[in-house]
């Protein structure tokens, strides 16, 4: 409970109507008689034409530095917040901080499930974050934290505010060139979580920081999971003689759950018992996930990176029957975004049968290209038939407009929804 008339690591004039809450947000719309409010400056508009919403919707109190109803009175409330985060933090006897160029999402779920630890959901900027560190830093368990970049200087904030007892990189990969310059700029931006942490990379950016402990599969690897098999079933492999069934999982869920045990062996939690977990995680949306059936649909398309790409397609390749890969674009990969679309389709035609591109660098991507998603459908739908296994991603771009997302050919979870409303509509041979 959060009882703004308890002690606050802040100075401020709290309104005699100001009641505890259970958790704090940002976001008017998910204000209620449990959640409060924090006023924040925006990149368009300040959170304070908000508070009467929030007020009305029964907000126990505002964060905020006007004087209105319930308020928690502060000179600035960005900073309030972020003082009160990192106060919440302490309390914390392990903090998991976790990020790379992919990947950060699944380990995050992994982590959290062997470790019986509460993890930050989808959103993972400093606000979401202050508030996730409010509401569960006292909780006594664990904490995983997803911290992604795309700034230079913006890692060094985060781990200013999370602290990490344990910082993670799943990977080091093209993503966010634009602003990041080039892979060394990307491995020493994400690499600052690992400073004054105890520290754990992923075996594809371990070359990148030499000298810190290693999770994955192969040979030299400080944590490693052995023996492992990936079907269309999923993955099984074992880890210090403790065998793990993950269904419907790639190689890279399997690297996520050896993280996970690799941190439940350091933190003395029964690697049975987080095995035993490891198989009911499921993964948000988007993230690789397999829907079975007639034809069966591999959702990625929550984002998408040459690492990221390459990565699912040989995870497609492991399917039986004819594989198809729908590819769109990848964004912020600055000079070389052409080169890197055609190196993606140069390797999606190696392993698939059928390759659809769409959007920008639609025929570099795959043999069938169009220029917008409407295209696409019109003809994959027609195409994919029983026994097909179709794998679907791009960058999401969701600041576009909806119109240049169909443009463009990001965002394609139209297309996922589409093909599993085909296949549910009747059999096609």
């Amino acid at each position: 409970m959060l009882d703004p008339h308890a002690a606050l690591p802040f100075t401020a004039d709290v309104h005699p109507g100001a009641r505890p809450a259970l958790r704090l947000t940002w976001d008017s719309r998910e204000t209620s008689p449990e959640v409060a409010f924090v006023a924040l400056p925006g990149e368009r508009m300040h959170g304070n034409r908000f508070l009467e919403a929030a007020l009305s919707a029964g907000a126990p109190f505002v964060l905020t530095d006007l004087d209105v109803e319930r308020a928690v009175r502060v000179t600035d409330a960005r900073e309030a917040l972020f003082a009160w985060a990192r106060a919440e933090r302490a309390r914390n006897p392990l903090v998991v901080g976790i990020t790379g160029s992919v990947g950060k999402t699944t380990a995050k779920n992994y982590a959290a499930a062997a470790l019986e630890a509460h993890f930050m959901p989808v959103y993972n900027t400093m606000p979401a974050i202050a508030c996730f560190l409010i509401e569960f830093g006292g909780s006594g368990r664990p904490l995983v934290v997803e911290m992604g970049i795309d700034q230079v200087g913006e890692m060094a904030e985060l781990v200013g505010l999370v602290h990490p007892d344990v910082g993670v990189v799943t990977s080091i990969g093209e993503a966010h060139l634009e602003q990041l310059g080039s892979l060394e700029g990307v491995a020493r931006e994400k690499g600052v979580i690992l400073q004054g942490a105890r520290g754990l990379v992923g075996t594809q950016a371990a070359p990148w920081y030499p000298g810190v402990p290693t999770y994955g599969f192969g040979e030299g690897v400080t944590y490693a999971g052995e023996n492992l098999e990936v079907t269309p079933e999923g993955a099984r492999f074992t880890f210090r003689g403790v065998p793990v069934t993950l269904p419907l999982a790639s190689r890279v869920q399997a690297e996520a759950a050896v993280l996970g045990l690799a941190l439940t062996l350091e933190a003395g939690v029964p690697l049975e018992d987080a095995a035993a977990r490891l198989a009911g995680v499921q993964v948000p949306g988007g993230r690789y996930r397999v829907h079975p059936g007639r034809f069966t649909v591999i959702d990625d398309a929550y984002n998408a990176s040459p690492l990221a790409v390459t990565a699912a397609l040989d995870a497609l390749a492991t399917f039986p029957g004819r594989r198809i890969s729908v590819l769109g674009r990848m964004l912020e990969l600055g000079d070389t975004e052409r080169e890197l679309h055609a190196r993606v389709g140069a390797h999606a035609r190696q392993r698939a049968d059928l390759t659809f591109g769409v959007g920008a660098f639609a025929a570099e991507l795959g043999d069938r290209a169009y220029p917008t998603v409407p295209d696409l459908l019109a003809d994959l739908l027609t195409e994919v038939r029983d026994g097909d296994v179709v794998l679907v991603k791009a960058s999401r771009g969701i600041s576009w407009t909806p119109e240049r997302r169909a443009q463009e050919g990001v965002g394609l979870d139209v297309v996922v929804e589409a093909l599993l409303g085909e296949r549910s509509a009747g059999s096609r041979q």
